[in-house]
């Protein structure tokens, strides 16, 4: 349980006293119901069908001045119901209200600490996994939590119609206590197997979403290759398997609630026999009996339910908590601030001194070892090799994603650290090898970058890139929608408007990762048209496995090469 009392902790947190204020609200819906259900005893003796005796509750109520008027006492009772249900009302629009407030409130928390993370956090992570995280196991916290807080009013809704029943009975208020004990050492096994079937929901959550997603994400290899029949047949698999543990579950359920009616049914034969043939109760009494048992009863089954619910919930709340601590461990930025004023731009040079990286360092050979190097400022360089040579590994070094494990990347002189590092990345434009764009319309993507980017901004941007001409022969220009990832666009389109919105936004680095492998002779004259019409002007580090991309820059990186090393063109 110390897992959920961790979240109740964040939702007193995030709410405050209005948490209390909530729980006496829910009191008070209890009390006044109570007071309803017991007003029937002044009612019933008024109106001559019975006659209750209850002792000293008889005088108490008998002293009222309205306890001779059924009118009166019927006023009472429905004024009680009102205000009751108006109350309740209330309390429950306020519950939504925090509920809604705290689940946004995790769900920023937890993506806030997940942005935090640095890249290796990534590299390790599964991307459905932490989507996941967000979405489903999110909401199982949301529920755990808001059954914790049922549990809580219930226990005081509980010992509220505890008291009033001893008010009216000792002896079978004490008996009911009893059997309840009796019921909630007999479930355990309930709540035990709750939170088993719990663990296993997870986990077939996770493997739906991670399934689902990587079959979107390949749906052209899917269509291509004729894998439609392997895919089907694993969802297939995965009903089964989930139709399988939601029967478990409600066989669960429904074997507790069957546990319960009949407990219910046998403790009140022996509650009426004890009541009858041991205290001797008259037929009011026994009316009176039937009373407390009913109020009681219920409140012992719900609490069990409850119980069985949270724990079933309480593998999410696990699951959140470690992948916080996880993010936590990866953390590579400080403050809440993911958009310093001041971009780090570079005047005169990166340097690598000494640098070494190896992505576990468990395995004994680095994928970049004592690497010395000097990129001066608004320079093009070419960094050359096979695949496996570390191309990728250097560039995510240089430009932060990644940490040496020895060594120092130096931006003018001055050690790039975690102090630094955002400022670093303002000025940095990232183009990749698969270029993404978000669904949404080309302005949408181009001022994702820069939010208050003028018309100007952006049409120059899409010259510089060669991308105006095919722009201003859509339809729609700007307005035109590019489709999911961009698939309404060519290759060739995408590339250049990536490389447009990493133009808008004014760097200081440029970074194409492998950006025109895809692309033929044409589109990529035009790409390289596009980095002739900014060169002189950053820093443009291309990443690439021919060397006949290397011809227009100023310096090549050859990882192919024993000690690699500067060739000027």
């Amino acid at each position: 349980m110390k897992h959920i009392f961790y979240f109740i902790k964040k939702l007193y947190k995030f709410v405050g006293k209005m948490l209390y204020l909530n729980l006496i609200g829910m009191v008070l819906v209890s009390l006044l119901e109570g007071i309803g259900i017991f007003l029937l005893i002044p009612m019933l003796n008024s109106s001559g069908i019975v006659n209750i005796g209850t002792g000293s509750i008889s005088t108490v109520l008998e002293s009222f001045p309205f306890h001779l008027n059924l009118l009166v006492i019927l006023t009472i009772y429905v004024f009680l119901i009102v205000a009751q249900a108006m109350l309740q009302r209330s309390v429950t629009i306020r519950n939504a209200k925090i509920q809604i407030g705290f689940i946004n409130s995790l769900r920023l928390d937890l993506y806030h600490s997940l942005l935090q993370a640095n890249w290796s956090f990534f590299i390790k992570k599964r991307k459905s996994d932490l989507i996941n995280a967000l979405t489903n196991e999110i909401g199982r916290v949301s529920m755990g939590t808001n059954l914790t807080l049922q549990l809580s009013t219930s226990f005081i809704f509980t010992g509220i119609q505890i008291a009033l029943a001893l008010w009216l009975s000792v002896k079978m208020t004490l008996f009911i206590v009893i059997c309840g004990g009796l019921l909630a050492f007999l479930s355990r096994k309930f709540v035990k197997k709750a939170k088993t079937l719990g663990n296993r929901t997870s986990e077939i959550s996770k493997s739906y979403l991670g399934g689902i997603t990587d079959h979107f994400n390949g749906i052209k290899d899917v269509k291509s290759n004729n894998l439609e029949q392997s895919q089907y047949k694993w969802l297939e698999n995965w009903s089964t398997e989930v139709e399988h543990e939601q029967l478990q579950y409600i066989k669960l359920k429904m074997t507790s609630q069957f546990y319960y009616k009949v407990s219910l049914g046998v403790f009140l034969a022996a509650f009426i026999f004890l009541s009858i043939k041991v205290l001797d109760a008259q037929p009011g009494q026994l009316l009176l009996v039937i009373l407390i048992f009913s109020r009681l009863w219920p409140r012992f089954t719900n609490i069990q339910s409850n119980l069985e619910q949270i724990a079933s919930t309480i593998p999410a709340f696990k699951k959140l908590i470690h992948l916080q601590e996880e993010c936590k461990e990866y953390k590579e930025i400080n403050g809440q601030n993911f958009n310093p004023a001041n971009p780090l731009g570079v005047h005169k040079e990166i340097e690598c001194k000494g640098v070494f990286f190896r992505y576990n360092q468990s395995e004994p050979e680095y994928v970049l070892q004592d690497v010395n190097l000097k990129i001066p400022a608004n320079s093009m360089t070419a960094i050359i090799g096979p695949s496996g040579a570390g191309k990728s590994t250097l560039i995510d070094l240089l430009i932060g994603l990644l940490q040496p494990e020895k060594g120092q990347i130096m931006i003018d002189g001055v050690p790039l650290t975690n102090d630094n590092l955002l400022s670093f990345r303002r000025s940095i434009s990232y183009v990749p090898q698969d270029p993404f764009l978000f669904n949404g319309s080309i302005r949408d993507n181009l001022k994702m970058v820069v939010p208050n980017a003028t018309e100007e901004d952006i049409w120059e941007a899409l010259e510089f890139s060669s991308a105006a001409e095919f722009v201003k022969k859509l339809p729609q220009e700007l307005e035109t929608l590019v489709g999911d990832r961009g698939s309404r666009l060519s290759g060739g389109e995408r590339q250049r408007l990536v490389l447009a919105r990493a133009i808008l936004k004014k760097p200081s680095i440029l970074v194409l990762d492998e950006a025109t492998s895809a692309l033929d002779s044409k589109n990529q004259g035009e790409v390289q048209k596009a980095l002739n019409r900014i060169k002189g002007r950053m820093i443009i580090l291309i990443v690439t496995h021919s060397s006949l991309n290397a011809l227009h820059t100023d310096y090549v990186l050859d990882l192919r090469k024993e000690n690699a090393f500067y060739i000027y063109n």
